[in-house]
């Protein structure tokens, strides 16, 4: 391994070992999900599964990180679309990793022309952020105050469970079917 890349990783893991506050978002937890990539890869679940999840992990992010941006009243839009950016690059980078052996190839497997990660992405945010919206009409139209304890938290995670079954549905299924994904 590159000794460039050792001193990043070993300088993330001290300031993450020694951070003297608990952030809203949980680094230890991004860092497992991030890394998590690779494993799901090793334990034979199909990229597009893993997408979904990583999709919704993003939007959350970028969410978690405008709230944060609200609260110390940062007003400026430049910003909010930085912070997007930001993490979408994050999550583009799995392609351009400069290792011998890349997180995700370009094209490795794909599903209706797509790459099946990218594909994964994009219905993981759009999930993710349709059940955002259906929950923030629930809570405007219950007087502000969600139907249920962790309202919030169970509609997104149901939404990219449900969306996680159908593709699985699909890749386990259409097959048999004579039907091709790529």
């Amino acid at each position: 391994m590159n000794k460039t890349i050792k001193y990043l990783l070993t300088g993330i893991f001290a300031a993450v070992l020694f951070m003297p506050i608990a952030w809203a978002v949980c680094p230890v937890c991004t860092i497992a999900i991030g890394a998590g990539l690779e494993s799901m890869r090793i334990l034979g679940v199909k990229d597009i599964l893993t997408g979904i999840w990583a999709g919704g992990l993003t939007i959350s992010l970028i969410g978690w990180t405008a709230n944060y941006m609200r609260k110390h009243n940062i007003k400026n839009p430049f910003w909010y679309v930085l912070n997007a950016l930001v993490y979408i690059a994050l999550v583009a980078a799995v392609y351009f990793v400069p290792v011998d052996n890349p997180i995700v190839k370009w094209w490795d497997n794909c599903m209706w022309g797509m790459d099946q990660f990218l594909l994964g992405l994009l219905v993981g945010s759009v999930t993710f952020i349709v059940m955002e919206l259906w929950y923030a009409h629930i809570k405007k139209n219950n007087g502000g105050h969600a139907q249920f304890p962790f309202q919030k938290v169970v509609m997104p995670f149901s939404g990219l469970l449900i969306m996680t079954g159908i593709f699985w549905a699909i890749i386990k299924l259409l097959p048999q079917y004579g039907i091709v994904l790529c």
